[in-house]
């Protein structure tokens, strides 16, 4: 059994409100031409209030290439994947000695060495800590690196692992790129981290937070077009297909279902629905299809307005929320949810 003993949120210090970046945005781009009045519909209509940036808003013009957008990433996504990290090891008084497995994903800046290879030293890891960097499964990341850890974790029943997603969502923004799949990723997403400390049944850090029941996986064959990147000389162009929400319903309510069917569960059965919030029209599906209350999805929509789409991050904050608002009952079951590039869906059931 795999126990989360506990998980972290971080944020940049940059908080502006969506109004502020709209008209920044609008004005960075303003070489590329297209409609303002677009523009600005998009980001009134993506049920985010605030987001969080890397850098003061002044500073982005300097990151015109793929090479100094990169370099920007690596330095801010290092910073918030340690705060992350050091939240997570406190919170669960267990020292960075003591991690057996570091999980790190990331889908907005690539390095090698990886984003944990980097920060081991800084943390006080292990020379032999087993390294696991993760890239390309996007928004699906932070609910893939919990399976990960717990794969990681099986037959390990006094083992550690760390999970780290970060992402600076910010540093990807496409000035020349007037399609409606970048005005709405503009809009969207911000940029955060988050941290999952994840230990065995027989660590003493293995009480009070969830146990992971079970997860799964799942392609979606034809759709690899959907979502994901193109990367070019200017750095990640964003695809972003506007069936997604059809596709949500289609096919991901469905594999909710049989996946809590499996279990003996019904969607009424959760208690705590820690969902990815992919957009006001994404969560509506998900929310129609599965038949929950307003109050299901309530911490993934009060999540994007507060700082956003934060990609991997995402999980990781909510699942922070719930948590904090006073854990589920003893037995109650909770589903971690979360889409990606594949297209695919990503499944965890935990357990108090």
């Amino acid at each position: 059994m795999t126990r989360i003993a506990a998980v972290s949120g971080v944020l940049p210090a940059h908080r502006y409100r969506q109004r502020e970046l709209a008209g920044a945005v609008a004005a960075l781009r303003a070489g590329a031409g297209g409609p303002r009045a677009l523009a600005e519909r998009f980001f009134a209509g993506a049920g985010v209030d605030f987001r969080h940036l890397a850098f003061p808003l002044e500073r982005y013009g300097e990151f015109d290439g793929f090479g100094r957008a990169n370099d920007g990433w690596l330095v801010a996504a290092s910073e918030l994947a340690e705060r992350a990290a050091v939240q997570a090891l406190d919170a669960a008084g267990v020292t960075a000695e003591q991690v057996d497995f570091v999980v790190s994903t990331t889908v907005t800046g690539v390095a090698a060495p990886s984003l944990e290879a980097r920060l081991a030293g800084r943390l006080g890891l292990r020379p032999d800590v087993r390294r696991v960097p993760l890239f390309g499964l996007g928004c699906a990341g932070g609910a893939a690196g919990t399976a990960t850890v717990h794969n990681l974790l099986t037959g390990r029943p006094d083992g550690v692992a760390l999970l780290l997603a970060a992402e600076v969502c910010s540093l990807t923004l496409q000035r020349d790129d007037t399609s409606t799949a970048n005005l709405l990723a503009t809009a969207l997403f911000g940029d955060g981290a988050g941290a999952l400390l994840a230990v065995g049944d027989e660590h003493p850090a293995a009480v009070g937070g969830p146990e992971v029941v079970a997860t799964r996986s799942r392609l979606y064959p034809g759709t690899e077009r959907l979502l994901g990147w193109e990367v070019g000389d200017s750095g990640f162009r964003i695809l972003l297909g506007a069936e997604l929400p059809e596709l949500v319903r289609l096919h991901v309510g469905e594999e909710v279902a049989s996946f809590l069917a499996a279990h003996d569960l019904k969607p009424g059965d959760v208690t705590a629905w820690v969902c990815h919030p992919g957009g006001p029209r994404v969560l509506d599906a998900l929310g129609e299809e599965l038949g929950l209350p307003a109050e299901a999805l309530a911490p993934s929509r009060e999540s994007l307005a507060r700082c956003g789409n934060l990609s991997s991050a995402s999980v990781l904050h909510i699942l922070r929320d719930v948590v904090a608002q006073g854990p589920p009952p003893p037995g109650s079951f909770g589903l971690m949810l979360a889409l990606g590039p594949g297209f695919a869906s990503e499944l965890t059931l935990l357990r108090w």
